[in-house]
């Protein structure tokens, strides 16, 4: 199956934009934010995404819950939040490209809130806008099918960056409706997990937070490419969102302050145990000077880090195990 889209230019150049700035984060050699800003990030992210789809705790319960603490609120919503904490928490250990973790998945949002949880729906459903039926969701029978069409699209071969394989899927899901509750938070969360195995900086960025400031145009564009029959605006709202967010996540992340030890660990995560050459490691760090680069490395070799053979400018580094 290949989805029905366009790759508009402006689609080309947000994903220009995006990897620009994927590029600043990893100049910055990957940082993981700090704690509090990692916890604030995912409390943001279980909050909106709820709040979109009508839950009212606010960002002090969503973090209580957080914090495993008792908080005052509907039943629904607390378990709700609960559900949701414990799906994110999930994120790292789920592959976007089975069918089976997405069911996986359905089942930890929906525990105690829908008795098919983690199974697609057995009846037809349709989603209203006001007293009108803004969509209708295809045929139960054809679930399976296009559900395993979709995720043959998102496993295909194709020079189709991930981001924008990411916002077709989040689109797709929402058109088949597979559950018969939660399509909308599993469509924003599959399509943040996808993101997150693409680059290790979409783990900690809340694009959910930026959907829900945007929540009327979420909908609008929605059921205009329904109505199209055409994901091309959806993707293009997506990767506008994407970008701000991950903009706004850099602008609040605190570089940290680089040492030779600190660039020793990051090399080392890089190199692995392979041999690499002063002028690999210059690569790596492209703001420091060779002599820098000769004095980080030749006290890896003196504390004990680093084997080393050959010399001067033949000279090969390897890590130890």
């Amino acid at each position: 199956m290949q989805p029905p889209f366009t790759l508009t230019p402006k689609i080309l150049t947000l994903v220009a934009e995006i990897s620009l700035l994927q590029g600043r984060y990893e100049g910055m050699h990957a940082p993981v934010p700090q704690p509090k800003l990692r916890r604030q990030n995912r409390v943001k992210t279980i909050k909106d995404s709820l709040a979109i789809e009508g839950n009212t705790l606010d960002l002090d319960q969503v973090t209580a819950l957080f914090e495993g603490k008792r908080v005052l609120g509907p039943k629904q919503d607390i378990k709700e939040v609960q559900n949701a904490i414990q799906l994110y928490q999930s994120l790292p250990d789920l592959n976007p490209a089975k069918v089976n973790n997405l069911l996986r998945a359905h089942g930890i949002l929906m525990a105690g809130l829908a008795k098919d949880a983690g199974k697609f729906r057995q009846g037809a459903v349709g989603i209203l806008k006001g007293q009108k039926v803004s969509h209708i969701a295809p045929p139960t029978k054809l679930v399976p099918k296009l559900m395993g069409e979709l995720f043959e699209f998102l496993n295909a071969k194709s020079e189709l960056s991930p981001l924008i394989r990411a916002c077709i899927f989040h689109y797709e899901l929402e058109f088949i409706h597979p559950f018969s509750d939660g399509n909308g938070r599993m469509g924003r969360f599959w399509q943040s997990l996808i993101l997150s195995k693409f680059h290790p900086a979409f783990e900690y960025i809340p694009v959910e937070s930026l959907i829900k400031e945007r929540q009327a145009s979420y909908y609008r564009i929605l059921e205009q490419c329904d109505k199209k029959g055409d994901s091309t605006a959806f993707i293009e709202f997506s990767l506008e969102t994407i970008r701000d967010a991950l903009q706004d996540f850099l602008n609040h992340l605190k570089p940290t302050t680089e040492t030779p030890e600190s660039r020793l660990d990051f090399s080392q995560k890089e190199f692995e145990g392979n041999e690499f050459s002063r002028k690999a490691y210059l690569q790596l760090f492209k703001t420091i000077s060779t002599a820098t680069a000769s004095r980080d490395l030749a006290f890896g070799v003196s504390d004990g880090r680093l084997i080393k053979t050959g010399s001067q400018a033949t000279a090969k580094y390897r890590f130890r195990k």
